[in-house]
């Protein structure tokens, strides 16, 4: 009940908050309850206002917001229990931290589980790997690898587009197959793979200085693009607009002619770009990538094949 003066002994706000007094003090001292007065005898007194303002208190702690937040909350508006956009901003700012945390959590599950089920020989290398793989993961090394291996002349822009369609995401929900596979790649590119390779780059596509990059990687993403939509449609790219798109991507970079000559000289280009540790890149990377993303390396290797071929069948 009320006290004569009508206002709340400390005792009496915790019993009708059902939080202790060493609580109410607490949050007292830290400002969140400012009080009412003081008794006669210096005991803290409080308003039935402080009752709203404790239940809110402790609704935002009881979602695990820190008190300097609910600091944040209260400050914003004294008058209100629903203090709008401060509100908003921490209630933002929870779920960033606990997606962020569930996130880790999956990593670290599915790690325990690639570890769990590994063969007795391979545990050791998989520890040392995922070991060093933070949970989750970033994309810091990858995309700095590719930076390492693109041409120093790129326009931003067409870096951008490179590195968005060359850098996996870790996925949100990963199995332990492609948490390997992300420890893999992230341990080829940083220079550290087990079996004691340094770090490798992508070989340039054509000799430096001989062609306008720029062009080249512009054409080749129209070629990829028409080179997936053929894959989806079950189609081979032989002969086909996508296969033509590619060359021609090459032919204007070089600033030559698409001819029968053209296209067997290209062969040779193609074939000294590509190199172990490529092919095993875009092997790992294959399976980071959503369901149906088209992944450049494969559509590159698939588009260099068909013209192998043709020029082999044009030769015989």
């Amino acid at each position: 009940m009320v006290s004569d003066d009508g206002w709340w002994s400390i005792g009496e706000l915790a019993a009708r908050a059902g939080v202790t007094v060493k609580t109410v003090r607490f949050y007292s001292d830290r400002g969140l309850l400012p009080e009412a007065g003081r008794s006669a005898g210096g005991h803290r007194r409080y308003g039935p206002e402080s009752l709203d303002r404790l239940r809110l208190v402790r609704s935002l702690r009881g979602l695990d917001v820190p008190v300097p937040e609910v600091e944040r909350v209260l400050s914003r508006d004294d008058s209100s229990p629903d203090p709008g956009g401060a509100l908003e901003e921490v209630l933002a700012g929870r779920l960033r931290e606990v997606g962020s945390r569930l996130a880790a959590l999956r990593w670290q599950e599915a790690s325990l589980r690639a570890l769990r089920d590994s063969p007795a020989g391979e545990r050791a290398e998989r520890l040392a790997l995922l070991g060093a793989l933070p949970s989750p993961p970033g994309t810091a090394a990858l995309v700095a690898f590719w930076r390492r291996s693109l041409p120093v002349r790129l326009p931003r822009r067409v870096v951008t587009a490179v590195l968005d369609a060359v850098v996996p995401e870790p996925p949100a929900e990963p199995d332990p197959g492609q948490v390997l596979a992300f420890a893999r790649l992230h341990a080829l590119v940083s220079g550290s793979p087990p079996d004691g390779g340094g770090r490798f780059r992508v070989p340039p596509p054509l000799p430096e200085g001989s062609y306008r990059p720029g062009v080249l990687y512009e054409g080749l993403a129209e070629a990829y693009a028409l080179a997936a939509a053929e894959a989806r449609q079950g189609r081979e790219p032989g002969g086909g607009p996508a296969l033509d798109g590619f060359v021609a991507a090459y032919a204007a970079a070089l600033g030559a002619r698409d001819t029968p000559e053209f296209r067997r000289g290209l062969l040779e280009p193609l074939a000294r770009g590509v190199c172990p540790a490529t092919v095993r890149y875009w092997k790992l990377a294959a399976g980071l990538f959503p369901p149906g993303r088209p992944v450049p390396g494969a559509l590159h290797h698939r588009l260099s094949l068909a013209l192998r071929d043709q020029v082999a069948r044009e030769a015989a």
